[in-house]
């Protein structure tokens, strides 16, 4: 299953939906179409999403382009670089996150957005 997330920056850039994280991930895909304004945290970007879900296989590191839930704050996060919290190479999320999909392409593109920026995300 594939998604689409699209901002005044970067038009419409796919992804890819993994089975790492089933129960998160369908909880995000039963929510689309779901808008936010994003917030930028290194090379992070983040926003509240109308979902719930429990920890899930976190991780307290991510790969370069995943798409994350993080629960504290029913956060949808799309990772492209390191974050305030990475050590060296490494990309480090504030705390456990869920790892449920991975961006199609060059996920540096998300360099492009602003905070406060609208996200939109759908089926593709």
């Amino acid at each position: 299953m594939r998604i689409k997330i699209t901002t005044e920056s970067t038009g419409p850039v796919e992804a890819e939906i993994t089975d790492e994280n089933p129960v998160t991930a369908r909880a995000i895909l039963d929510a689309l179409p779901i808008k936010g304004r994003a917030n930028t945290w290194g090379e992070e970007i983040y926003f509240m999403v109308p979902v719930e879900s429990d920890v899930e296989n976190p991780k307290v590191i991510v790969e370069l382009g995943d798409l994350a839930f993080w629960p504290p704050g029913n956060a949808f996060c799309i990772f492209f670089g390191p974050t305030p919290m990475s050590k060296g190479d490494e990309i480090r999320p504030a705390s456990e996150v869920n790892v449920f999909g991975r961006i199609i392409g060059d996920p540096k593109v998300f360099k492009r957005i602003r905070s406060g920026e609208e996200v939109t995300i759908e089926t593709a």
